[in-house]
């Protein structure tokens, strides 16, 4: 279909409908006539903001079959979409029923006592005949939809004709004001605003139209626009007809008007039908779009169409039965205010997926609708809201319930995505702004945290990497997981692409949250040295490398797969990134989650190692896996200075100020053997090492290996910088800044001062030199020799100060030129300074 049969008379009818004919006489002699328009303004201020975002929609995607729900879906995801679609599918079967409803009411009340059959029986009949045209397809609806727009049109003319000849302008005055008692502004706006709920209608059938994308702005726009000259018409000629008295009194004021009573009989029952009509045209399309995407699984079978023109004969089978079911309920007061919500959320929900949309600043996004800004899309979000609110809170509050519920029964259930909507680039969006926001902020050690490069060095202790990794992110650190293929060429790269997917195959299968990088390089040392520079972006840069223990060692001595490890190790320590080796295996790995109460303990020594380890085995404990684990910090008492019992309380004094929960445990000696005796019941050990050459050793002789093999998991640390657990926000490069701006700012005002230091003194030169010189010139023939003298001293010491003045004045901007220097080397910006100018000008000479 075209954008006339498509778009324009679905919406252009739906708008045009039972609040036309029988409430407008109500609005305008209940709320005065400026009040009138102004509701009527209000109400249709958010249709022309839904229309604004629809239109930049519709012209940046190609809108398919489902209408709202295919936008809503595409932009903010299946779970937004699949939610807005079932219960906008609801709302629209139900709308069938009540709009019949009213058909039979209306009947029943103009036919009297003619029409015998009762209301519902008429509204069941209307269904049933709705449902006719409704299987046949939409060819046939738009015809049945001509007739209905012919009869409406008459009915228009019909009143347009009575109250042209009837309106005075002295009636205007008198319903000008709204009368004593009125009903506030808020309720009859409530009573107007279903009026302008029908503009979307047209968008319904974006799967029956030629063109979408021209269609759905100008067949929206057009509707919007002539309804709001009509309504705003009609009401300026009610006001000049009849007044308040009868217009609130009688819903049929209209009538009274109008030229030909019957047609405006017709337009009232055209009204209703058009109504129930783009209800069974819209709905069924929605519900085959939404089962077309396999949200609902027990939706599925109502996907299939009839016909070359798809038409959703299941779905009109649905809609058709939900109808019967209202009409046979009857009265149903309490849901249709919350149908009503479910609209209002539907347009708020195209207004933020716009506004979602256009701020994500996805280079995909480019409508050709230019009369939109995401600020607009916005207000009319914000809009829907204050509306609902304003109409009826309860209901607002019901119907958000029900969608927040279906969204999250949609979470819980919905399989994998099936297609990219625009949540994706507005977290990179936000990743940008946020960076950039970090980046120009200081660094301090309160902030810090663990951004992991994890090696995968022995693939069969992958999970274990992982699962370590994890932990010690503490939900607020980040992990690379990397794998370095040794080797160039064609070979190389194949194998990367391989690992590369492998890497996130085991992310993927563990439910893990890092990113794989697989790199093809010379050699690993070379890789190491590599990636711990440039792994990261912005102030996310590693600062934590990971490796698993490679076991690889000969019987007796120093194995060479050994020192080439250290030397990796080494080479990221000489980076600046803290090492990190898990030792564990098969039967030490601890189940963390089955084990009672899991104890971290760390072997405590009081430097930059020994705080990385105590804050590492912190993080560790806020991961769900950990939450009843506990902190042990073991210490042998002959490093400490005083006896067990000082070194226990000094420990814990030190763990409160730290804000730490832990333990403190003083060993005898410290010898390996009460460490193995201690940790027999340890879940995670950390250890600190040093680095002997390129070998890693511990404070304990003897093989590595074997050491590692009678501990329980263990993990091998070595800071490479210090971290600052007592830091406060005072401190840090933050305060270093402000320190250097404020010394800049002192500096400057001594360099004001002595350079106006600088001209006075001038000024006092050129002053004591105009007296000497007026003296010397002087036609009197006599020469005061004393005055004389008296004035060359003064000249010699004004010259004297001002040389003085000016010599400190450039000494000054010296200093300050070089403290701005170091100033910038910092990061730290210039305060605002006067325009550079000299220091004073040479003295005048004698």
């Amino acid at each position: 279909m075209g954008t006339f049969a498509g778009v324009f008379t679905p919406s252009v009818l739906t708008i045009l409908g039972i609040i036309l004919f029988l409430r407008l006489g109500y609005v305008v002699g209940e709320a005065g006539l400026p009040r009138a328009l102004a509701i009527i303004a209000l109400a249709n201020a958010i249709s022309i903001l839904t229309s604004l975002s629809l239109s930049a929609i519709a012209t940046n995607l190609n809108v398919k079959g489902g209408g709202d729900y295919y936008v809503i879906s595409r932009t903010l995801g299946p779970e937004f979409g699949g939610a807005l679609g079932l219960v906008l599918f609801l709302a629209q079967s139900i709308s069938i029923g009540f709009y019949c409803i009213g058909f039979g009411e209306i009947l029943a009340v103009m036919l009297a006592p003619f029409w015998t059959v009762g209301p519902p029986l008429a509204a069941a009949l209307a269904v049933t005949a709705l449902f006719v045209l409704a299987w046949l397809g939409a060819d046939w609806a738009t015809r049945f939809q001509y007739v209905v727009m012919a009869l409406l049109l008459a009915a228009l003319a019909s009143f347009y004709a009575g109250a042209l000849e009837a309106w005075r302008p002295s009636q205007i005055v008198l319903d000008w004001k709204a009368p004593a008692g009125a009903q506030p502004f808020w309720v009859v706006f409530a009573i107007f605003f279903p009026a302008v709920t029908g503009f979307t209608q047209g968008v319904s059938m974006s799967g029956d139209l030629r063109d979408p994308s021209r269609s759905i702005p100008l067949g929206t726009f057009m509707a919007v626009g002539i309804s709001i000259l009509v309504y705003f018409s009609v009401a300026v000629l009610f006001a000049g007809v009849l007044p308040e008295a009868v217009l609130r009194g009688d819903n049929t004021a209209m009538r009274r008007v109008a030229r030909f009573g019957i047609l405006i009989d017709a337009g009232v029952i055209a009204a209703t039908l058009s109504s129930a009509m783009a209800s069974f045209m819209g709905g069924p399309r929605i519900l085959q779009s939404l089962a077309g995407d396999r949200i609902f699984a027990g939706l599925n079978p109502f996907a299939q169409g009839a016909g070359p023109a798809n038409n959703p004969r299941r779905a009109v089978l649905l809609s058709c039965a939900i109808a019967y079911l209202t009409v046979a309920l009857g009265n149903l007061n309490l849901i249709a205010p919350i149908v009503s919500m479910f609209f209002l959320i539907s347009y708020g929900l195209l207004n933020y997926a716009t506004y979602f949309e256009a701020h994500a600043a996805s280079p995909s996004f480019r409508p050709t609708f230019r009369l939109f800004h995401p600020r607009l899309s916005l207000a009319g979000a914000i809009g829907c809201l204050a509306v609902m609110i304003a109409v009826d809170w309860q209901a607002s509050m019901i119907a958000i319930s029900v969608l927040v519920a279906v969204i999250q029964y949609v979470k819980r259930t919905a399989g994998p995505a099936r297609w990219a909507d625009s949540r994706r680039s507005f977290h990179l969006q936000r990743v940008r702004v946020n960076l950039f926001a970090a980046a120009a902020e200081p660094e301090h050690h309160r902030d810090w945290r663990p951004y992991i490069l994890a090696f995968n060095n022995r693939p069969e202790h992958l999970v274990y990497l992982l699962t370590l990794a994890a932990w010690l992110e503490g939900g607020s650190g980040l992990t690379v997981l990397a794998q370095v293929i040794e080797g160039h060429g064609p070979k190389a790269r194949a194998i990367r692409e391989t690992a590369q997917q492998e890497l996130q195959q085991a992310i993927t299968n563990g439910n893990f949250n890092a990113f794989p990088l697989a790199v093809a390089s010379e050699d690993t040392e070379t890789a190491v040295h590599h990636l711990t520079q440039i792994v990261g972006i912005g102030p996310l840069k590693t600062n934590t490398v990971l490796f698993n223990w490679n076991g690889n060692r000969t019987s007796g001595g120093q194995g060479f797969q050994e020192i080439i490890f250290g030397r990796h190790l080494r080479e990221a320590f000489r980076q600046g990134c803290n090492d990190l080796i898990l030792a564990t295996d098969k039967d030490r790995w601890p189940e963390v989650p089955g084990a009672e109460k899991p104890r971290i303990d760390i072997w405590w020594q009081n430097d930059a190692t020994g705080r990385l380890m105590l804050l590492l085995a912190y993080l560790i404990t806020r991961h769900a896996d950990w939450s009843d684990g506990q902190i042990r910090v073991l210490a042998a008492d002959e490093a400490l200075p005083g006896t067990p019992d000082e070194d226990g309380r000094m420990l814990a004094d030190l763990l409160a100020t730290f804000r730490i929960e832990g333990e403190p445990l003083i060993l005898p000696s410290g010898e390996f053997e009460e460490l193995v005796s201690a940790t027999a019941e340890t879940t995670l050990l950390f250890l600190p090492f040093r680095f002997r050459d390129n070998l890693i050793a511990l404070e304990w002789e003897g093989p590595l290996e074997e050491i590692l093999q009678q501990l329980p998991t263990t993990i091998l640390t070595d800071a490479a910088r210090d971290l600052d657990l007592e830091a406060e926000p005072e401190e840090g490069r933050a305060a270093e800044r402000a320190e250097i701006h404020d010394t800049l700012q002192q500096m400057q005002g001594q360099l004001e001062k002595a350079r106006r230091d600088a001209a006075r003194a001038a000024e006092a030169v050129a002053r004591s030199q105009t007296h000497l010189a007026a003296m010397l010139n002087a036609d009197t023939g006599f020469i005061d020799l004393r005055a004389k003298k008296a004035l060359e001293r003064e000249v010699e010491t004004a010259v004297y100060q001002a040389e003085k003045n000016r010599r400190r004045a450039l000494k000054l901007e010296a200093k300050l030129a070089l403290a701005q220097k170091e100033a910038i080397d910092a990061g730290v910006s210039i305060p605002d300074t006067e325009e550079d100018h000299p220091a004073g000008g040479e003295p005048g000479q004698d």
